[in-house]
């Protein structure tokens, strides 16, 4: 992921693929076993996803 992500269509295709990721990494949790662990994981995905969404929203906003 050392690709630069400055067009429009390269931050979508980003974003796009950051979700398909955490959507595997919420597959996988097994509900019965679950513990803080895997919620502070699955926070912190959410939580980076959320600061690149902003980042590309200001680029465009630029634009």
């Amino acid at each position: 992921m050392g690709k630069s992500v400055e067009d429009k269509s390269s931050q979508k295709d980003y974003i796009i693929n950051r979700v398909d990721m955490l959507l595997q990494v919420l597959d996988s949790i097994d509900a019965e076993t679950a513990g803080v662990e895997e919620i502070d994981r699955i926070i912190g995905m959410l939580d980076d996803l959320e600061l690149k969404c902003k980042q590309f929203r200001n680029n465009w906003e630029k634009e």
